[in-house]
């Protein structure tokens, strides 16, 4: 019958024509592809300063985004891809069979950047495992020797970013305490010269040793002053009224009281006490004068410390790139499977042919 004849033929076109064209392609015109493997990962030594200071722990390791995953990224991206081309040229190692003759698998070389970067992402692949921080390297070419200079090229790379990202780290550690320790200096300077500009203007190297010689004076006028007082009380007891000894004693008792009213002024006590001399008000600035260096030492201490931690630190490699797995040179090509895509190929169209007749002859029962 005609529906018959119609569905041999749609078969043969849609399904045999196909099956017959894809082998006929993958035995004939595909090249070899062969495999080169690498596995490395990112090794990084949490170096940070033991040495407590006011400026915290020093860290020198990783940062936020782990490296792993920025290595990830960097090895699909354009950068890398024109990089490795500049050095190895992809196009070339990767039209060797002539886009002309494998259209399908090889690269045209006159492709741009873009289309050379999703090519990279057929012919290489990269896999990373989270829980173990493991990147596993897998790159095709159509000659072994070439698939192992990409993955080398990838390694080389990989290596020189991770380096860099190692010294921009360090880098940033030791001028953050370069600018601290300058502070820490600044402030230093600033502490000793208000400290020298008090004792230029009051000619006092330290209040506090003055202050405890006034105040022996004082007990002595005082203990001098009881003395004086005894003696007018028994004069006044044991003489006339008109004996000058009691106005010599009066006069005694009376200079050696404006003295101790001199020296409690000088000290800041009594009367007349609250003026910008008084020993009270200047040993109160000198205090705070003097706390105020002490804190800036042990700033500048603390920043020192830190500053030849970190330069310490710098020196040594913080992270860098273990390959636990050199890229490999392969005997024998993995790629293309060609009984697989055969295989699929013929299936998919076989697939394709029934559901399309079913439909067809759904709709001719209908009419």
């Amino acid at each position: 019958r005609p529906r018959h004849r119609v569905a041999m033929l749609s078969f043969i076109l849609m399904v045999l024509m196909p099956s017959v064209l894809s082998c006929w392609y993958l035995w004939t015109r595909a090249a070899d592809q062969y495999s080169s493997s690498a596995g490395f990962t990112v090794r990084s030594e949490d170096v940070g300063s033991a040495i407590p200071s006011l400026l915290g722990s020093l860290n020198l390791g990783g940062g936020h985004t782990p490296d792993a995953e920025i290595l990830y990224d960097f090895i699909q991206s354009q950068d890398l891809v024109a990089r490795i081309d500049e050095t190895l040229d992809l196009r070339g190692l990767w039209s060797k069979p002539g886009a002309d003759v494998d259209p399908v698998f090889a690269f045209d070389p006159a492709g741009s950047v873009e289309a050379l970067r999703d090519y990279w992402r057929r012919m290489v692949k990269i896999t990373h495992d989270g829980r173990t921080g493991l990147l596993a390297l897998r790159v095709q070419a159509f000659e072994p020797r070439d698939a192992q200079l990409i993955a080398e090229a990838v390694t080389e790379e990989s290596t020189k970013l991770i380096n860099a990202l190692s010294t921009q780290a360090r880098a940033d550690a030791v001028s953050y305490t370069e600018v601290e320790l300058a502070k820490a200096i600044n402030r230093l300077k600033d502490a000793r010269r208000a400290l020298t500009e008090f004792r230029n203007r009051t000619q006092i190297v330290d209040p506090t040793i003055d202050v405890q010689g006034q105040a022996g004076l004082l007990n002595q006028l005082h203990t001098q002053l009881a003395g004086a007082l005894i003696e007018l009380d028994l004069l006044r007891q044991t003489t006339r009224a008109e004996d000058p000894r009691i106005s010599q004693s009066e006069r005694r008792v009376s200079v050696i009281e404006a003295r101790i009213t001199e020296e409690k002024r000088k000290l800041g006590i009594g009367e007349g006490g609250e003026g910008r001399d008084a020993f009270a008000t200047l040993v109160g600035q000198y205090e705070t004068l003097v706390v105020d260096r002490e804190f800036a030492e042990q700033s500048y201490t603390a920043t020192l410390v830190a500053h030849d931690a970190a330069q310490a630190e710098a020196r040594r490699q913080s992270r860098y790139l273990a390959i636990h797995l050199r890229p490999t040179l392969a005997e024998e090509a993995e790629r293309p499977k060609r009984l697989v895509l055969w295989t699929l190929v013929s299936l998919f169209a076989f697939l394709l042919w029934s559901v399309l007749s079913l439909i067809a002859y759904s709709l001719k029962d209908r009419r």
